[in-house]
């Protein structure tokens, strides 16, 4: 393969911004290397129906009926879908860019996991995608030059990454104190990254931050308490495991405001996933929902999940219309759930400073 193979070519116009964007995450934004990895993982039979029902009307190896918050970001700034890593490089055109997320991945190292017995849901972590990433560069582009207008003027998506750092462990009964004592070092894995891809010349960096581990229909069916005094009266949600998700994002944004003094050369956007999903929670109706809180896919049970029977196993259940639910399969959204959530992000309050701040030069 040719040096700087795939550069060839790139232009960026105010209709598409960027030369290309690249994406690093987990389920929330795989867009299909996980059912290159293993179709049929322990979070979920990702290659059978229903999922990808809504939109795409086959499975694509996205955790959802249909597109995902990644795929309303590119769209509103005129770009397609972006390819999975796994997809290629033969027959697959990065030009546009590339989706590194794995679904199940850490931001934390495997080793970190495997250290204390804990069983992953795949082995991928945030630095495998680094990894990845460092493997294609160079069909990108090729002089130091080349690279730094290529990258420099590119969208780097950050992320969300973290959640299954603490879905591992609590999942496998470690407790959510001592899980809350790692989130520091989640925080700072996900920095270091950042400072990595800036090595590699990224100046545009959108970082998105987690949304509520409380409300997920896997929470609530693994971890609620009889005579449940924790769940929150306004949306039904589990406090504790909210609070857990409020603290990485407060060391997030607070990580964020250091990369902006450390690197003023570099463009900052801080994503608030959360804000932007909880409203959702709080206000259903508002966004015609009118199930909040159990999966449209599941295998029955107050809150439609079961570890037992995932969306997509032989005798699951499965909702009329996703578009009246936020949850998809008890750990994941539906589509039209991250669509509001997209909405709020890129068109309104929920990105500090506003995500169309990094279209220019």
């Amino acid at each position: 393969m040719l040096c700087g193979f795939f550069g060839i070519g790139i232009t960026h116009s105010l209709s598409h911004p960027f030369p290309a964007i690249f994406n690093f995450g987990d389920s929330l934004s795989d867009t299909g290397n996980l059912i290159r990895i293993n179709a049929s993982s322990v979070i979920g039979h990702i290659d059978r129906f229903p999922y990808g029902e809504t939109y795409f009307k086959y499975p694509t190896g996205r955790f959802s009926d249909g597109r995902v918050i990644i795929d309303f970001v590119v769209e509103a700034f005129g770009h397609p879908f972006l390819p999975p890593y796994l997809a290629g490089p033969n027959g697959t055109d990065f030009r546009s860019g590339v989706n590194f997320a794995v679904g199940g991945a850490t931001a934390l190292n495997t080793t970190f996991f495997t250290k204390r017995n804990l069983r992953l849901f795949v082995n991928n972590s945030l630095s495998d995608q680094l990894q990845w990433f460092e493997t294609l560069k160079p069909l990108l582009c090729c002089t130091e030059q080349d690279c730094s207008e290529y990258l420099g003027k590119s969208l780097f998506v950050l992320g969300e990454i973290g959640g299954n750092d603490y879905n591992v462990p609590l999942s496998q009964g470690v407790s959510l104190e001592e899980v809350l004592q790692s989130v520091p070092k989640v925080v700072e894995t996900v920095s270091s990254a950042a400072k990595v891809l800036i090595r590699h010349g990224a100046k545009k960096m959108v970082v998105p931050n987690l949304i509520p581990l409380g409300c997920s229909a896997i929470y609530l069916t693994l971890f609620s308490r009889p005579n449940e005094t924790d769940l929150d009266p306004l949306n039904g949600c589990l406090k504790r495991y909210n609070d857990l998700t409020m603290y990485h994002n407060k060391l997030l944004k607070e990580a964020v405001k250091q990369l902006r003094m450390e690197h003023p050369q570099v463009k900052f956007v801080y994503a608030d996933w959360y804000d932007s999903s909880i409203r959702l929670y709080n206000s259903p109706r508002s966004f015609g929902f009118i199930d909040t809180l159990r999966a449209c896919c599941g295998g029955g049970g107050p809150y439609n999940f079961n570890p037992s029977i995932l969306c997509a196993d032989p005798g699951f259940n499965l909702c009329n219309n996703p578009s009246e639910f936020i949850d998809w399969d008890g750990i994941h959204l539906t589509e039209a759930a991250y669509h509001q959530i997209a909405l709020g992000v890129i068109y309104g309050p929920y990105s500090m400073p506003s995500i169309f701040s990094l279209t220019g030069v």
